[in-house]
């Protein structure tokens, strides 16, 4: 089914939406849901269109959205949550939250800015961390250490290598046994300025929650590395220590980083030669920047983390 269809579908089975004109379409996000943003009862709304199957972890992401935002946490407001009689497409209505992403609004402020708003962001993180897993969800130790594993194989066979990779594979081996204990709490699991919004300069809220998990609370903070870095180290500094009460994190800390980024090493190279396989390069050089940033994991704590500013 065409996009044009299945909104005229969820607009023509739903009288509330259907009353709402000038639905504009915003093409963002690997999600692959399609999204609408229009205007409901004198606000704006985000009508999020996805395939029917999904409609059991859309389900799930719904209810959390509805704990976070009872509870005061700057995320989209979840208004309604339906499939067409067909079964074949789901939807969910929310809040919008205006303003920019962060990849673009933070390019514009001061560096004193920029960290502000870091701050911001990790105290905000920070909340949402509150929500425990269940309690029959696999230990996190044993789970992460299988999925390694399987991209470690992955990554032998997939044609591509990273230089140093052995002694980046021993430095993961001999620090796995620090994840055992840790906690299972909520996962945004995309929490990088791309999915955080902006408005009169200073952070505003946080959206698509579509990729959420349980886990370790360190492990979010790979997207800073990764992503985060690359738009703005004052904001990728701030969030860090926003989400540790303004201070800088201890030892323990910085070992699971690290640990979470060479594993996200391994894993990237596996995951993007086998779905995208025509941003291979890009990745590569991401990857590489991720190395030099921890000398090759000879450094917990990356060479950005003493940048003076």
């Amino acid at each position: 089914m065409r996009e044009e269809e299945e909104l005229a579908l969820v607009l023509r089975e739903d009288e509330q939406l259907g009353a709402i004109e000038g639905w504009s379409r915003i093409a963002k996000g690997y999600s692959g849901d399609r999204l609408y943003v229009g205007s409901c009862e004198g606000r704006q709304c985000l009508l999020r269109i996805y395939d029917g199957e999904r409609q059991a972890a859309k389900q799930a992401e719904y209810e959390h959205l509805q704990h976070f935002a009872t509870r005061g946490i700057r995320c989209p407001e979840p208004l309604k949550l339906a499939m067409t009689g067909d079964r074949q497409v789901g939807y969910m209505l929310a809040t919008f939250i205006p303003g920019e992403d962060g990849e673009t609004a933070l390019s514009q402020l001061s560096t004193e800015a920029q960290y502000a708003a870091g701050l911001a962001a990790g105290s905000e993180l920070r909340l949402l961390h509150q929500l425990a897993a269940p309690p029959e969800w696999p230990d996190w130790h044993e789970a992460k250490t299988a999925k390694h594993r399987r991209y470690v194989e992955q990554y032998r066979i997939c044609g591509v290598r990273l230089p140093g990779d052995e002694a980046v594979l021993a430095y993961i081996e001999r620090n796995l046994d620090a994840m055992r204990d840790r906690p299972n709490l909520f996962q945004h699991d995309d929490y990088h300025p791309g999915n955080l919004v902006f408005r009169d300069g200073a952070f505003a809220g946080v959206v698509d929650f579509g990729r959420w998990d349980w886990g370790d609370p360190v492990h979010e903070f790979l997207k800073v590395g990764m992503f985060t870095v690359e738009t703005s180290i004052p904001f990728a500094i701030g969030q860090i220590r926003g989400y540790h009460d303004g201070r800088e994190p201890d030892a323990a800390f910085w070992r699971l980083y690290a640990l979470y980024m060479a594993m996200a090493v391994v894993s990237s190279v596996a995951w993007v030669v086998r779905f995208h396989p025509q941003e291979t390069d890009e990745m590569l050089v991401r990857l590489g920047r991720v190395l030099d940033d921890h000398r090759g994991f000879e450094l917990e704590r990356p060479t950005w983390a003493d940048i003076v500013f």
